[in-house]
């Protein structure tokens, strides 16, 4: 097997980049915001907070919560053919109507 070299957000410049009003806030509401099972969510990476992120793989994909793991949430996603269960933490989802 080849080893795999770098982290997991290797290449992600473009991906994780913030406009200049929202650089380095993070704000308390995407925090405590809370999503009820089977509520439709968007992954979309905040990148000031680093804990609970996904794959990066899955940026700007929608999917539905699953349930509660702690802190964080088990969202269903779609990836190709497979269903694929990510665990994110709220910072980092935001709600589809």
């Amino acid at each position: 097997m080849v080893k795999r070299v770098g982290s997991k957000i290797r290449k992600s410049r473009h991906k994780l980049k913030k406009s200049i009003s929202e650089k380095s806030r993070i704000r308390i509401r995407s925090f405590l915001q809370s999503f009820n099972k089977g509520e439709r969510v968007a992954l979309k990476a905040d990148s000031t907070y680093s804990k609970g992120q996904y794959f990066l793989r899955f940026h700007g994909k929608t999917g539905k919560v699953a349930g509660k793991q702690g802190d964080c949430y088990l969202v269903n996603i779609k990836d190709l053919n497979k269903k694929k269960t990510v665990i994110v933490h709220p910072v980092h989802l935001k709600k589809v109507d």
